[in-house]
């Protein structure tokens, strides 16, 4: 190779080694193949090269076809196997992203006999680069030589990586032109696993287009004609995000399921008024009464449901070690529960049908005695086809107490926000399946965003004044990436409890039913805008959707804030009460993995139209899936169709006949494994009742700042190892928190005697 390749010249032999892309994939593939395989959903328990490109089990905690980046050989050019790893940062919030929803990485370059650059020519050294797919701009990683390599971080959607040979450093920052980039030969490269997301090819648009209503018809029954001659309501189409389109093959789906909403003509309806605090002391009694209620958004009247008249529900606020009473008064059409999400209560109390209570049936009463041990923040909902039920407006807070006065530290005031989502269509709500969910593939996301029940969330706070945000999601799918540009954030608590040490977070992500204790400071007078902001994803256009929701606004006044707590909230605090019980366990944290758990899903008579799109987009995954791109598809899938599953690695054993038996005292390592090689992988928030546990590690990445959880995101194609402490005896469910995917069979139940 000649030592004087130019830019253009670079860039050539860029696209000229893409003809050597089959051999340079074939020997890393080869070369760098562990001995797990894809097949049997295992993580080494050892350090792993990048393996398989669709799919082997590379690095621990990581499946290598979503998170391993082979760097392929310009022709000529011989070289050991040689590929990048992307790596998940550490992130209070088991994912890290950017604030505008961008996913970060953290590169790691492997590479093995590489000759020595003069061997090419005038060269002295290998130098790395990261560009974006239209190479507009090359960002300088460093210098390369064998072996293990810390590159940086790429927060880029689709990304390239190249290595190239180059002259001395002094050459290189005096050449002409001023912007970086390869000067010389570019010797090895590699495409970002995102770069497959590729709208389908001109076959599949064909077959999206031609008349699929008979196949349609055939799988699902004619849902509309039949629900239309019975003198029903028929399915209506469900609205598409702005800016996209559906292959008119889908339009023509509908789920087997009856269409079901509210109806404000059945009987009168009060409407509903805004949460109320209700402070209860031990031994207090609450009558919580769910019932319908008419609540206006926008102009539209809509039909949902309530506690006590209020959508959110009361928001209770008890001291810790309190027991109180609640006498749930069933006055909806459904069978209900209450469950106490998150609280450490007496089993036959915690509000699972079929387990610890028969459901309540309408016009029914029963009463939950809880005790609250642990300070923090909760929330109560049903557990009975939550889909519909915790949808429509049955959930509420819990704040628990704690004797410290300085918990969580200093703040000028607090607010306890539940966010949440609506589906809403031309006209109102859209309709739920009454027999079975829909929306099982992907989960009901919601097309208008809400804080505490409002589209439009507003607060009026004086400059300088630092905020408590107690962050509760009790949407049915949506993981949130919230923001708040111009404000300063540190992550403060979780689920059930401190944080061992604050953080300062460019934004918060949120899973459904995980809860996070935010700080905020407002330094300057204006308004500030409350942001959900993230990437979704185009599947018939293959490429990235940048999606930007105003959930509310902070208004800051001239008015500076008393006290002042500006030089408390600058620092950093550490929670030595927080650290102290941790450091309990920390003799266990490496011990080896007790129990595996395999997260993998199945279908079955999917339209050809639907198994095709999806098999298109199955080989790549995102590791959240942040919005629902896909309505009609997503729409016509039931727990039918898609048998989402939680499979035990020892014993194969699924569901609900997994058997797990612990004993109170006992302290457990579990390996939870989100399998990418199904037709539609997903993030999973994964929910133990009863217990609490702490998160040691995801996608292979120690955890350094720990926090009791009861509930964690599990990003697509990673492990977690979590230790869980068994406190609590009884009959425990264990379930993801996307409630389509509960309906689908997504549970088991483990027994602490």
């Amino acid at each position: 190779m000649s030592g004087r390749a130019s830019g253009p010249a670079a860039l050539l032999l860029l696209l000229a080694a893409s003809a050597a892309s089959v051999a340079g994939c074939t020997q890393s593939r080869v070369a760098a193949s562990p001995s797990s395989s894809a097949a049997d959903g295992r993580v080494p328990d050892g350090p792993a090269p990048c393996a398989d490109l669709f799919g082997g089990s590379g690095p621990v905690g990581r499946t290598s076809g979503l998170y391993c980046l082979p760097l392929l050989a310009a022709p000529g050019f011989e070289a050991g196997p040689a590929f990048v790893e992307l790596r998940l940062p550490a992130s209070p919030f088991g994912i890290a992203v950017t604030s505008s929803g961008h996913q970060r990485y953290d590169l790691t370059l492997i590479t093995e006999s590489l000759p020595e650059p003069q061997s090419l020519g005038a060269f002295t050294r290998y130098a790395a680069w990261l560009a974006p797919m239209t190479l507009a701009e090359f960002l300088p990683l460093g210098d390369v030589v064998d072996g293990e390599l810390q590159l940086g971080e790429s927060s880029l959607n689709q990304f390239l990586v190249l290595i190239s040979a180059e002259g001395p450093h002094e050459e290189a920052e005096h050449a002409p032109g001023g912007r970086p980039g390869p000067r010389g030969p570019v010797v090895l490269r590699g495409q970002s696993p995102s770069a497959r997301l590729r709208r389908p090819d001109l076959l599949d648009f064909l077959l999206g287009a031609s008349d699929q209503e008979a196949q349609a018809r055939h799988v699902h029954g004619d849902a509309r004609a039949d629900t239309a001659a019975a003198g029903g309501e028929t399915w209506p189409t469900p609205p598409m995000p702005p800016g996209l389109t559906m292959l008119p093959a889908l339009m023509q789906l509908s789920p087997k399921a009856t269409p079901y909403r509210l109806r404000s003509s059945d009987y009168p309806i009060p409407p509903a008024r805004p949460r109320q605090l209700v402070r209860l002391a031990d031994g207090d009694t609450l009558r919580l009464e769910a019932a319908p209620l008419t609540k206006k958004i926008r102009g539209r009247e809509l039909v949902m449901l309530g506690f006590n008249g209020q959508i959110p529900g009361p928001l209770i606020e008890v001291d810790r070690q309190a027991t109180v009473i609640v006498n749930l008064v069933n006055h909806t059409r459904w069978p209900a529960t209450v469950h106490w999400h998150g609280v450490r209560l007496e089993n036959r109390y915690d509000g699972v049908p079929g387990v610890t209570q028969d459901p309540v049936p309408p016009g029914g009463s029963f009463i939950y005695k809880i005790h609250f041990p642990d300070a923090g923040i909760y929330w109560y909902h049903p557990h009975h086809r939550e889909d519909v039920l915790q949808d429509l407006g049955l959930y509420g807070n819990m704040l628990v107490r704690s004797e410290r006065a300085e918990y969580y530290g200093p703040a000028n005031r607090e607010e306890v926000l539940m966010l949440d989502d609506l589906l809403i269509g031309g006209d109102g709500l859209f309709p739920y399946g009454r027999e079975e969910a829909t929306h099982s593939l992907m989960g009901r996301f919601g097309n208008l965003l809400l804080i505490n029940g409002e589209p439009e969330y507003s607060l009026r706070v004086d400059r300088g004044e630092v905020v408590r945000f107690f962050f509760t999601n009790a949407s049915n799918t949506r993981t949130f990436n919230l923001s708040v540009p111009g404000a300063a954030l540190k992550v403060v608590g979780s689920d059930v409890g401190n944080f061992e040490h604050e953080e300062w977070v460019e934004s918060v992500v949120i899973a459904p039913a995980e809860r996070y204790v935010v700080h905020a400071r407002f330094d300057d007078p204006g308004s500030y805008s409350v942001l959900n902001r993230v990437q979704g994803i185009d599947h018939i256009g293959g490429r990235f959707l940048a999606q930007t929701d105003t959930l509310g606004t902070v208004e800051v006044r001239m008015t500076r804030a008393e006290p002042d707590l500006s030089d408390v909230f600058r620092e950093l605090r550490t929670d030595s009460a927080a650290v102290r019980e941790i450091d309990r366990y920390r003799h266990l944290m490496d011990r080896p993995v007790d129990h595996e758990l395999l997260l993998t899903m199945e279908t079955r008579d999917l339209p050809f139209v639907v198994q095709r799109l999806i098999q298109l987009d199955s080989v790549w995954f995102p590791p959240v899936e942040w919005s629902g791109t896909m309505p009609m598809m997503n729409l016509a899938s039931t727990p039918s169709q898609v048998a989402w599953t939680l499979r035990d690695a020892a014993t194969g054993l699924e569901n609900l006949d997994i058997d797990w038996q612990f004993e109170v005292g006992d302290v457990v390592k579990i390996r939870i494994t989100n399998r990418r090689d199904v037709l539609h992988g997903m993030q999973h928030p994964i929910h133990l009742h009863g217990q609490r546990f702490l998160v040691l590690s995801v996608g292979g990445v120690p955890n350094e700042n720990l926090v009791w959880k009861d509930t964690m995101l599990l990003p697509v194609g990673t492990s977690a190892d979590i230790l869980l402490e068994l406190s609590n005896p009884g009959q425990w469910m264990l379930h993801c928190h996307i409630a389509e995917h509960l309906e689908s069979g997504m549970k088991t139940v483990f027994t602490v005697h």
